[in-house]
C-alpha cells in the first residue's frame, strides 16, 4: 500500500490515537471493505478502508474482526498479529494494511486473537467481519 506508514503498536497508548484530520464531532465511522490474503508460512494480509474511523483504534479492529472470520472460515482458530500500517488518508477514507501470524492454538505474544470470541465481540460492537 503506498503512503505514509505507521507502525501500529497494540498497548493502549496506540489505540487511543487519533489519526490527524479524522473524525469530527457526530461523524459516525463507515466500514469500506476488508481483504485478507492468504500468503506464506500460515501469515494472512488484510487490506482494509475505513471513511473517518476516529483513530488507530478503529482500525485495528476492523482488521482483527476481518481476521477472525478468515480463521474461522480457513479452520484456525487463533491469530496473532504482527503488524500493521496506516496509509494516508484521501478525502475522508484511511487505509490499513496489517500482517496476522494463524494459528490452531491459542498463540504466544501480546496481540492473539481467539477468532470466536473475537467475532463475538465485533458483532457486539456493532464491526463488520466482512
Amino acid at each position: 500500500m503506498a503512503g505514509l506508514a505507521v507502525a501500529v503498536a497494540t498497548g493502549t497508548a496506540a489505540g487511543c490515537s487519533p489519526l490527524p484530520g479524522a473524525n469530527r464531532e457526530g461523524v459516525v465511522p463507515a466500514y469500506l471493505g476488508a481483504e485478507t490474503t492468504a500468503l506464506k508460512d500460515g501469515l494472512v494480509e488484510v487490506a482494509l478502508k475505513m471513511r473517518d474511523p476516529g483513530g488507530v483504534a478503529a482500525l485495528d479492529e476492523y482488521g482483527r474482526c476481518a481476521v477472525a472470520r478468515h480463521a474461522l472460515d480457513t479452520g484456525f482458530g487463533f491469530a496473532r498479529h504482527l503488524r500493521t500500517r496506516i496509509g494516508r488518508e484521501q478525502g475522508g477514507v484511511w487505509t490499513a494494511d496489517a500482517v496476522y501470524m494463524m494459528t490452531r492454538t491459542f498463540p504466544r505474544g501480546v496481540s492473539r486473537v481467539d477468532a470466536r470470541q473475537e467475532i463475538k465481540d465485533c458483532a457486539a460492537r456493532g464491526v463488520p467481519t466482512v
